[in-house]
């Protein structure tokens, strides 16, 4: 319980609304895996590639494709989608197992900052303290600034601007609307999906016939 409790109080967040974070727990567990991998003793490093960039120069059509495929209330919640949780305690329930999250773009950030995906009851209640702090010192834009500047888009690549990059060659501000969903479909699983594979080209495409709804 004292280890549950002192994320009441710690560690701080307020300084995320003006500051960035250097790197994140799950940045450190990813180059953990890598030290402890085929790749490393072979003498190569893992490479991080990541360039921090304002709200504003990420392409509207990436923020809206993000915020409907990852959580659809994310304007609206505060910090939790109880409807999502529950459908996904009943899948874990029928699985026997905690597979699906239910995570909310606050509550996946909480995770990307000082968490690893370790899934344990343990973890998801820290998160939840922690969502619920960053809810209260952070606004919405803020919030959502930060998970696309930390969210992972594959093996190295955090961030929108990196990931932008590094599959279609630009900057994140001039991504069109195709693009920007396709990285939407990336993100459940960024070490296993890539913007040109079959699955990700399908879910792109409903992704965008949603857009001009949302």
């Amino acid at each position: 319980m004292l280890d549950i409790g002192r994320y009441l109080v710690w560690p701080p967040v307020g300084w995320l609304e003006t500051e960035q974070p250097r790197t994140t727990s799950f940045m450190e567990y990813r180059q953990e895996q890598w030290q402890d991998g085929p790749r490393a003793k072979d003498g190569k490093a893992m490479r991080i590639r990541q360039q921090w960039v304002p709200l504003k120069r990420i392409s509207p059509h990436l923020r809206k494709a993000v915020v409907i495929s990852e959580d659809d209330t994310f304007w609206k919640h505060s910090g939790f989608n109880f409807s999502t949780m529950r459908d996904a305690l009943e899948r874990n329930l029928k699985k026997g197992r905690l597979a699906a999250g239910g995570s909310t773009i606050t509550q996946q950030l909480a995770k990307n900052l000082w968490f690893s995906p370790e899934k344990s009851i343990l973890r998801k209640v820290k998160e939840a303290i922690m969502a619920c702090r960053l809810e209260l010192a952070l606004d919405k834009e803020r919030i959502l600034e930060l998970y696309l500047n930390v969210a992972e888009w594959g093996s190295g690549i955090y961030g929108a601007e990196a990931a932008a990059r590094h599959y279609f060659g630009k900057s994140a501000a001039a991504l069109t609307t195709y693009e920007a969903a396709s990285m939407a479909a990336v993100l459940p699983a960024p070490l296993k999906r890539t913007p040109s594979s079959p699955l990700v080209r399908k879910l792109a495409a409903r992704l965008v016939k949603r857009m001009p709804l949302y």
